[in-house]
């Protein structure tokens, strides 16, 4: 039986993220759906057409759904379902302003997950992050584990992007990390953060970190503010794509997600980003590292905020 994931929606964030789990080539089938009608056949069509040239034998299917559930039986059997329907933010807002709208359209598709996909791991990504993943948690009623948020490769990523640029090193060289929300609550930690192995403390100046950890959090606003419609959706991408090769290939890798912590940090009850090892179950066990007391406390301050959102989503 061959390897199935199901991207919902279809606009740039998810239709890229479809494009890049094909070109792995290490499933059978990528599911594409959305609302607008003909628009997930006619970008399955076009990524098809796209596989003489690049190589790859994963066959791309793109379904319409409608309001009730029409369309969703196409995901029956995924894997792996990674759900970027909702409002991406325009100039302005912040992602808690997308808060009512979208939680009305994850709560949708995750019922639908929960009746086509009950044994899929489900990978959020709309906006607000922490609060989305908690709501999809629920609206499932799938193990904490198998429902997990993608944030923190993201703003890795980019805390990584900033550092090498800063000291013109590559990329490879560079390991950073954030934790936390993703959103004000951001935790950067650059007690982890290291180049060819240096702590990042002994090439930058304390003022020089802490304007790369600001630029890190507001990472995403950068972004919407140059393009001014829509968001991004590249790095995005990439970072939920590899999220979902990990679930397939059961790899164990040690990644920065949104997970349910329940002890871990001393912090209990709550969707978080977390350093997390991810397998074929979703989220195998969250993966606590050394942090300095200040990182902590942003880690603990971030937990109640987060908190504090998620009880909401319950009554949307």
């Amino acid at each position: 039986m061959g390897k199935k994931v199901t991207v919902v929606g279809a606009g740039f964030y998810g239709s890229t993220t479809a494009q890049r789990l094909a070109e792995y080539d290490i499933f059978d089938t990528v599911v594409l759906t959305d609302i607008v009608e003909g628009k997930p056949e006619g970008l399955a069509l076009d990524l098809n057409q796209s596989r003489p040239i690049e190589g790859f034998e994963t066959k791309v299917v793109g379904q319409t759904t409608g309001p009730n559930g029409e369309g969703y039986e196409v995901i029956e059997g995924s894997d792996v379902v990674v759900v970027t329907a909702g409002l991406p933010r325009k100039p302005g807002m912040s992602r808690m302003d997308l808060l009512g709208v979208n939680a009305k359209i994850v709560r949708q598709v995750a019922e639908n997950v929960a009746k086509y996909a009950p044994n899929a791991v489900v990978i959020v990504v709309s906006n607000p992050l922490d609060e989305m993943t908690a709501l999809a948690q629920l609206a499932t009623g799938f193990p904490k584990n198998r429902v997990l948020g993608q944030a923190g490769m993201l703003d890795t990523a980019r805390f990584t992007h900033f550092v090498a640029e800063a000291l013109a090193v590559p990329v490879g060289s560079v390991k950073t990390l954030t934790l936390g929300s993703h959103g004000d609550t951001m935790v950067p930690v650059p007690s982890k953060c290291t180049v060819n192995g240096k702590p990042l403390a002994e090439l930058l100046p304390a003022d020089k970190i802490e304007e790369l950890v600001v630029r890190t959090r507001n990472g995403g606003a950068e972004v919407v503010a140059l393009l001014k419609t829509g968001s991004a959706y590249y790095a995005p991408s990439a970072a939920a794509a590899r999220m979902a090769r990990a679930v397939a290939e059961d790899s164990g890798a040690v990644l920065p997600v949104c997970a349910w912590v329940d002890g871990e940090y001393g912090i209990s009850g709550v969707y978080l980003g977390v350093e997390a090892a991810i397998g074929a179950n979703g989220v195998n066990r969250v993966v606590e590292t050394d942090l300095t007391e200040s990182e902590l406390a942003g880690l603990k301050e971030a937990a109640e905020a987060v908190r504090a959102k998620q009880a909401d989503v319950a009554t949307l």
